[in-house]
């Protein structure tokens, strides 16, 4: 079962946007390379044409002292993605913690060998030289010839350094067995067959190219420049890398995988297969101590460590915070995305606690966990705190590395940390402010005997009752919830029209709508949302450039979009109440969902 679903997995990252970033290396390096010529033997073993020198004789001269590429080059180049990325998944952030270097050195060392790899492409003298540490193992050697078999495991090695799949839920739960230590049988399994499964669609790749290679009479007779387009492409691959360009591309296309991902985190049998959610450690296994709804202090294990962090913002020079080092504080840890509504209402709290109680001892740390992918932007993060008024640490969580360390599910969440490191509360969603800012002035004076105390803050709670409120409506073809229309939700769907009768807490559309993984556009100069809902408080996440015109139970609101997602209001009133809204969106706006309160 677990290779099972370690191999699905793998294989739909393989097939994901993230593989954008490694395709052309594979295509022309893990495969031409290893083309046939037209006279049987190995295509790259051939110059095209006669070098610089001009003349036959200094072409017979490189055919001579020309390496035999091996037809095994594609396989070997995979094998060593496979290698590398199962063993700096499942030992690499352990040995380097163990080590105390950075978390990036592999990463790194990767992209050097990238580099020195394309550069011995181009340059077939520096290529020998790396390939002498190899030429003594056997399983690299062919009978009776000098083979650049070798090349091949070593690239594959350097490209499972580099190579970051697209996160998923099997990927999150191997990241975490990984990270924690906790590798056993099952994770290897699971850990081995996922690599396998990313691994297929590149091999197809490589074996395409040689395929391609072989049948045009244009790339047999130039290997050479082939070999040269392969050493230029590891180069610009390894620049990529350092700037974070694969990221940015990867970020340009859309997710169309992310649906079956979807369906894949939300299985019973997966989940229970491999702990989704929560993969339970020695770290964390304790939290289950801890009643969410509880309103008085308990003990719930060591606080797991905060891990995985892609940056933090509002630290001194923005480095990071070891929990560790916080030994003697109260710690307030508060998991929130930016675009929630529900986080938007819980951060004043944040904010009022600590303003109010940092000089006494407390620290706030806000671990920023993306619902969305707009949200994985160090800018509109910041952004979006600023907006909120936050001014306490954020860690950028964008791997969810720490969220699933903590197995948490919920937006907003709290967990309350005494200063001895032990987790003494947990809070799922809004509210029990009140309750809350008790228990952190009595965590304060004890740890502080006799510490004076500001006045309890008076913020309002707001939280809404669950059952008065719509469910926050998506708009995205791979999280549509409420959908109220006639018509199949689906990017393939382009017209659409309002239902004769629309279910209360549903949306319908009407007009040529662009249906995006997460978010709608119209296609023309504007089209139509009606939203039938419930509660005190409307706001939809909105993007881009334009006005927004919404008819509002019979009266108009004008909403000026500007710039990167982020939430705006439509209705806010005094007690919850049920009622229409129409939303014209012009061309240029893009509607990503509806929030309620």
């Amino acid at each position: 079962m677990l290779a099972l679903i370690g191999l699905l997995g793998g294989f739909i990252t393989g097939i994901s946007p993230c593989i954008i970033p490694v395709l052309p290396v594979i295509l022309f390096s893990g495969g031409m390379q290893s083309a046939r010529g037209s006279n049987g033997t190995d295509a790259a073993a051939d110059q095209d044409e006669a070098g610089p020198g001009g003349g036959v004789a200094t072409a017979t001269r490189v055919q001579t002292t020309a390496v035999t590429v091996s037809r095994w080059r594609p396989y070997l180049v995979i094998a060593g993605i496979v290698v590398s990325f199962t063993l700096m998944t499942l030992a690499g952030s352990l040995v380097l913690s163990l080590l105390g270097l950075p978390q990036d050195v592999l990463r790194w060392a990767g992209i050097i060998v990238l580099s020195l790899i394309g550069i011995g492409l181009i340059v077939p003298r520096l290529q020998h030289l790396l390939e002498k540490p190899f030429e003594k193992l056997p399983f690299l050697q062919t009978a009776g010839e000098k083979s650049s078999k070798l090349q091949g495991f070593p690239l594959g090695l350097a490209l499972g350094a580099v190579y970051v799949p697209c996160a998923g839920p099997v990927l999150a739960a191997i990241t975490v067995a990984g990270s924690t230590g906790q590798i056993g049988p099952d994770t290897v399994v699971l850990t081995v067959s996922f690599a396998i499964g990313a691994a297929l669609p590149l091999l197809f790749f490589a074996l395409a190219g040689r395929g391609l290679a072989e049948r045009i009479a244009a790339f047999r007779k130039r290997q050479g420049i082939i070999r040269i387009v392969s050493g230029a492409l590891m180069l610009l691959l390894a620049l990529g890398l350092v700037f974070d360009v694969p990221a940015r591309l990867q970020r340009l296309v859309p997710d169309y995988t992310s649906a079956i991902q979807e369906y894949i985190a939300d299985n019973e049998e997966v989940q229970q297969a491999i702990s989704i959610g929560g993969l339970e450690t020695e770290e964390n296994q304790d939290l289950d101590l801890c009643d969410p709804g509880a309103t008085a202090l308990q003990e719930c294990g060591t606080a797991p460590s905060i891990r995985g962090i892609d940056s933090w913002f509002n630290t001194e020079g923005d480095q990071p915070i070891d929990l560790a080092e916080l030994r003697g504080q109260v710690v307030l840890i508060d998991f929130w995305a930016y675009s929630c509504i529900n986080c938007q209402r819980s951060t004043p709290h944040m904010n009022a606690w600590h303003d109010a109680y940092a000089d006494a001892g407390l620290q706030v740390i806000g671990v920023h966990s993306p619902e969305y992918a707009f949200e994985k932007e160090r800018g509109n993060v910041v952004a979006g705190a600023a907006a909120l008024g936050i001014e306490y640490p954020v860690a950028i969580d964008n791997s969810l590395s720490t969220w699933t360390n903590y197995r948490n599910a919920y937006w907003p969440a709290r967990y309350l940390v005494d200063a001895e490191g032990t987790v003494r509360n947990v809070h799922f969603g809004e509210g029990q402010y009140r309750e809350g800012e008790q228990m952190i002035r009595e965590l304060l004076e004890q740890a502080n005997p006799g510490v004076e105390l500001p006045p309890v803050t008076e913020l309002a709670d707001d939280t809404p009752a669950v059952a008065e409120i719509t469910p926050e409506s998506y708009l995205g073809t791979t999280k549509v919830q409420n959908f109220g229309g006639d018509e199949r939700y689906s990017t393939q769907t382009e017209a659409f029209a309002y239902p004769a009768e629309q279910p209360l807490d549903s949306f319908a559309l009407d007009g040529a709508w662009q249906l995006e993984t997460q978010f709608a556009t119209p296609r023309g100069d504007e089209a139509r949302i009606r939203l039938q809902y419930s509660g005190q408080e409307v706001r939809m996440v909105l993007a881009g450039e334009g006005t927004v015109v919404a008819v509002v139970d019979g009266e108009r609101v004008e909403i000026a979009v500007s710039g990167t997602p982020r939430s705006y209001e439509l209705l806010r009133s005094d007690a919850s109440q049920k009622g229409t809204i129409e939303v014209t969106v012009p061309a240029g706006v893009e509607a990503y969902s509806f929030t309620f309160g």
